[in-house]
């Protein structure tokens, strides 16, 4: 019996462990409500025009968060994009969001 049992549980712990590894226990993201479907274009002086879109920043939503979401992965380097977000907000640090706020972001298609 005693066997049967630790067979039992080492077949639970390799389930636990296949479905972690394949699904996951992680909770899925939410998809990111756009208010602009069309991507604007905005005039700036280091860019001569980027073209963005506007999101509503969720709780635990970060400009590399939101920018991987929307293009499936990061599109260039951390700098640029968080230097081309502060150029389209102006006076908002990218580190400073604040939860409810609508903000635009550097769209790179």
């Amino acid at each position: 019996m005693r066997r049967l049992s630790l067979f039992i549980i080492g077949l639970f712990l390799c389930y636990i462990i296949y479905y972690d590894l394949q699904i996951g226990t992680l909770p899925t993201v939410n998809i990111i409500s756009t208010t602009s479907t069309q991507a604007a274009q905005v005039e700036d002086k280091s860019n001569p025009s980027i073209s963005f879109y506007e999101t509503k920043i969720k709780q635990g939503d970060t400009v590399l968060s939101i920018t991987e979401h929307h293009h499936g992965r990061l599109p260039t380097s951390i700098d640029q994009i968080v230097h081309d977000f502060e150029s389209l907000n102006s006076n908002v640090q990218a580190e400073e969001i604040l939860y409810g706020q609508t903000y635009r972001f550097p769209d790179y298609n």
